[in-house]
């Protein structure tokens, strides 16, 4: 657990709050990085969506999407239900596989219908994930994204970055299970969604800075913890 805190610590003393997930706020279209949590359903939504668009793509290019439903106000699950499939594709084409990707919003649009937010609010992490991973088009990164940054509970984040940064480390093979780091972080780090919240995102922001794909290890914060230099 020392370990964990130790690298918390390390990564936010160098890269300070990340402020995620990033909202968009009232009379905007664009996201912006925040601090605190979602304040209402539609804010809940739109990360639910975020979560679904950012699926194999830059955070960068969902923005461009996001932008594109909020100008025409499709930020909203029943207005998705009404639109048509092929309308909502071409607004989310930045964000890739853009076809799939309107069918996936339009399911967890129905997701929504039957189940509201408030009774989804309800449910403790464990069931609301449960839950989510019976929808068609959500897998693990997901469901723990969406129950993590749209609830606000206790469900940590597993990404490519995360495997990537904690085998070098020497914490994780780097084709680890998703379940079975998500274990490892969840045994060894306090239960609070907050510190979740933060962790994954230091995390990202740590891997694009330093631990790249081809590691540029000056500067890192935490390179005298990794095992394994590439």
């Amino acid at each position: 657990m020392e370990r964990f805190i130790r690298i918390y610590s390390l990564l936010h003393s160098a890269y300070g709050p990340q402020g995620w997930w990033p909202l968009t706020p009232p009379g905007s279209t664009r996201t912006k990085h925040h601090s605190g949590r979602p304040m209402n359903d539609t804010h809940r939504f739109e990360i639910m969506l975020g979560a679904i668009l950012t699926q194999n793509t830059a955070w960068t290019n969902v923005e461009k999407a996001l932008e594109q439903l909020h100008k025409n106000k499709l930020v909203r699950h029943d207005r998705i239900l009404k639109a048509k499939k092929e309308r909502i594709a071409q607004l989310i084409r930045s964000a890739g596989y853009y076809n799939q990707k309107a069918e996936r919003l339009v399911i967890i649009s129905k997701f929504i219908r039957d189940n509201t937010i408030r009774s989804l609010m309800a449910r403790d992490a464990a069931d609301l994930r449960k839950m989510l991973l019976e929808v068609k088009g959500i897998g693990p990164e997901t469901a723990d994204s969406i129950v993590l940054y749209a609830f606000g509970k206790p469900s940590f984040v597993i990404d490519a970055y995360t495997k990537r940064v904690f085998s070098r480390i020497g914490i994780c093979a780097a084709d680890a299970e998703y379940d079975a780091l998500k274990e490892i972080f969840e045994k060894n780090i306090k239960k609070d969604a907050v510190v979740y919240k933060e962790y994954h995102a230091l995390i990202v922001e740590h891997a694009k800075r330093h631990c790249k794909a081809k590691p540029e290890c000056e500067g890192c914060p935490i390179s005298k913890l990794c095992e394994k230099i590439i």
